[in-house]
C-alpha cells in the first residue's frame, strides 16, 4: 500500500513548510469587505479588485488579536477620525500562519493609518471634483437663508443628545424667538449613514412638493426654511458616511438651505462643504439660527429707528417750506389776482368782439336770405299748383261717376263691388248702381 498521511500530519506539514518559508512579516494592501470585533479581536475578510472590471481578483481572512487590537485601534481612529470598516483601503503589516484546525489566515500586528488617509482623501478629492464638473458644488452657497428662519426640518437620531441640545437652546432662548422643529429620524453612525439621510432628505421634498402644489401660505404647517443635519452623543469616528458621492448630491440640489453640525473636530465632511452653513455641533447650529434672526430683528429695529429719524427730519423740512410759503403767500396772492384780472379783461374783450362779430355776420346772412325767399317762394308755389291741377285731372279721369254717365253700372254683393259671377250664389242680394237710380236683385 502507499504511504498516506492523515489530514493533521498534513495541515502540519504545511504549518512546518510556511514557518520556515515564509517567516517575516510583509505589508500588504488590500480594501476590506468586512471587519467586526468578537470578544476584542478584530477579524477582517481583505479583497482586491480589478482596477479595470472591479471585480475580485483576491481574498483572504486576517485576524489582529485583542491583545494587539487594543493598541492599533485607538491609534487608527485618532489619525483618520474612522473606524476601520467595509469598503475601507488598508495597509496592514501581517504574517503567515497555518493552523491544523483552523486551516490559513493572515495575522495583523500593525497598520499603517496615513494610507487609510490618504486613500481617503483622494476619494474626498475625486468627489468633490465630479460634484464640480457636474456645476452643483456651489449650488447651496448661492440659496438665501429666509429672514424669519423659524421652521426647522432637523435630520438627526431621536435618541441622540445633540438632538435634545439642539431643540432645548432653540425653545430657551434668550431672545424668546419661537421656533418650530420636526425631526426626520436618520441613523447617523455606521453603515446605514448615507441611505438613511438621503430616505429623510427624500421625506422633506415630498412635503415641499405637497406645499408647492397645495398653495399653502407660510403659517403652514408643511413649510420649512431650512433643513438641519446634526449628529451628537456619540463617537466623533466612523463618519465616513458623510463623505459619499449620492449624499452629497442631494444636499447640494436640495431647494432650500441645509445647516450642518455633524460633529467633525479633525477636517470637513463632503457633506459639510456643499452645505449652505457649516458649523461644528447641534448647539453651535443652535446658536446659529438664534443669531440669524437676532440680526434680522436688530435690522428691523435699526430701519425703524433710520424710518423715524426721516420722517421727523422730512416733517421739520415741511414746516419750514409751509412757513416760507405762508409768509410769501400776500404777495402771491396780489400778484395772481391781478394777474387773473388781466386775463379776464382780455377774455371779456375777446368774447364782446366775437359777438359782435357773429351778430354782424348773421345780420347779413339774413339780409341774403330775405332778398332771395320770395322768389324762391313764388316758383314752388308755381310748381304746386301745377302738380295739384295734374292730380285734380287723374282723379276726374278716376272718378266712377263718369263711368255710369257713359251707360255703364256697378253691381255689389255685401257692399263689396262683383267683379267675377262665379262668386255669386243662388239666393245672394245684389245692388246694381246706375247713372240714375238704384237696382236690387235677387240671383237665381
Amino acid at each position: 500500500m502507499k504511504k498516506s498521511l492523515t489530514l493533521y500530519e498534513l495541515n502540519a506539514l504545511v504549518r512546518e513548510t510556511l514557518a520556515l518559508q515564509m517567516p517575516d512579516e510583509y505589508w500588504v494592501e488590500a480594501e476590506l469587505s468586512e471587519a467586526r470585533e468578537v470578544r476584542g479581536h478584530c477579524y477582517m475578510e481583505l479583497i482586491q479588485k480589478d482596477d479595470r472590471s472591479n471585480t475580485p481578483v483576491a481574498k483572504a481572512s486576517a485576524k489582529c488579536w485583542a491583545s494587539t487590537w487594543q493598541l492599533v485601534k485607538p491609534h487608527f481612529m485618532r489619525v483618520t477620525g474612522q473606524q476601520v470598516h467595509a469598503g475601507m483601503k488598508v495597509l496592514l503589516k501581517v504574517y503567515a500562519q497555518f493552523h491544523e484546525s483552523y486551516g490559513f489566515s493572515w495575522i495583523v500586528t500593525d497598520i499603517d493609518p496615513t494610507y487609510t488617509l490618504g486613500d481617503m482623501a483622494r476619494k474626498r478629492l475625486e468627489i468633490i471634483r465630479q460634484l464640480k464638473e457636474e456645476g452643483v458644488f456651489e449650488l447651496q452657497k448661492e440659496l438665501r437663508l429666509p429672514m424669519f428662519c423659524q421652521r426647522i426640518a432637523v435630520i438627526s437620531s431621536a435618541n441622540a443628545a445633540g438632538y435634545g441640545d439642539f431643540v432645548n437652546q432653540l425653545e430657551s432662548n434668550e431672545y424668546g424667538f419661537r421656533f418650530h422643529t420636526q425631526l426626520f429620524p436618520a441613523i447617523m453612525q455606521g453603515e446605514g449613514v448615507e441611505q438613511s439621510v438621503i430616505a429623510a432628505l427624500n421625506k422633506i421634498f415630498e412635503r415641499l412638493e405637497k406645499e408647492d402644489s397645495s398653495h399653502f401660505t407660510l403659517h403652514s404647517s408643511l413649510n420649512f426654511d431650512c433643513v438641519v443635519i446634526i449628529r451628537g452623543g456619540g463617537a466623533t469616528s466612523d463618519l465616513s458616511g458623510f463623505d459619499t458621492l449620492a449624499l452629497a448630491e442631494h444636499v447640494a440640489n436640495f431647494p432650500i438651505p441645509i445647516i450642518t453640525g455633524i460633529g467633525h473636530e479633525r477636517d470637513e465632511s463632503v457633506l459639510d462643504m456643499v452645505s449652505h452653513t457649516r458649523v461644528k455641533t447641534p448647539t453651535a447650529a443652535a446658536a446659529f439660527l438664534i443669531s440669524h434672526l437676532k440680526g434680522v430683528l436688530d435690522a428691523i429695529e435699526d430701519a425703524e429707528q433710520s424710518i423715524v429719524l426721516k420722517v421727523r427730519q422730512q416733517m421739520e423740512m415741511e414746516k419750514i417750506r409751509l412757513l416760507h410759503l405762508s409768509q410769501q403767500i400776500p404777495s402771491l396772492y396780489s400778484l395772481v389776482k391781478s394777474r387773473q384780472e388781466t386775463r379776464l379783461d382780455r377774455l371779456q374783450s375777446s368774447l364782446q368782439l366775437s359777438v359782435s362779430r357773429r351778430l354782424q355776420d348773421e345780420r347779413h346772412r339774413l339780409d341774403i336770405l330775405s332778398h332771395n325767399l320770395p322768389p324762391i317762394a313764388e316758383r314752388k308755389s308755381l310748381q304746386e299748383h301745377h302738380r295739384l291741377d295734374l292730380l285734380r285731372e287723374k282723379l276726374e279721369a278716376l272718378n266712377p261717376e263718369l263711368l255710369l254717365r257713359r251707360g255703364y253700372s256697378i253691381t255689389l254683393n255685401a257692399g263689396k263691388i262683383v267683379k267675377d259671377a262665379s262668386l255669386l250664389h243662388p239666393g245672394d242680394l245684389i245692388e246694381t248702381r246706375l247713372q240714375k237710380g238704384t237696382v236690387h236683385s235677387v240671383v237665381k
